[in-house]
């Protein structure tokens, strides 16, 4: 069996329903992602004591583009030729924060629009050593009529 290690360790969790980990300070609310180690961000709070939070798993898609380039190291393309992809904003349920993500293989620009459900999960980001290394991705929910 093929091990599976994350991209980055503590960014997200494993399980059947995976979830971003962030933090929620504990004063105002606000949440974060990535963590916040030091202080609220927020200019009107400043408090000190930050939660880890596992944040929503489905969201709504902001905005989006295609990764019609091979980004720069680090990056390591999974395909070679350098297969474009695209990226999704989308806006979390529950905390209406924003995260950046790729979209998972087979669906492009062309099967995305602003407004629909989108959800967590993860996928294989590229192998190496004999292990799968993951990241986050989006993709379009089964209920929005995308790809499941």
């Amino acid at each position: 069996m093929t091990e599976r290690v994350p991209a980055i360790e503590g960014f997200f969790t494993l399980d059947d329903e995976p979830r971003l980990l962030g933090t929620k300070c504990a004063s105002c609310g606000t949440y974060f992602f990535p963590k916040e180690k030091v202080r609220c961000r927020n200019p009107s709070c400043g408090g000190r004591t930050l939660e880890e939070t596992p944040l929503s798993r489905t969201g709504t898609l902001w905005s989006f583009t295609n990764a019609g380039y091979a980004p720069p190291e680090p990056f390591i393309p999974r395909k070679t030729p350098y297969e474009p992809f695209a990226i999704a904003a989308v806006e979390l349920a529950d905390e209406k924060l924003c995260v950046l993500g790729m979209v998972v293989e087979g669906v492009s620009c062309a099967d995305l629009k602003a407004g629909m459900t989108m959800e967590l999960v993860v996928d294989v980001l590229f192998e190496r050593d004999g292990k799968e290394v993951l990241t986050w991705k989006w993709k379009p929910a089964a209920s929005a009529g995308g790809v499941a």
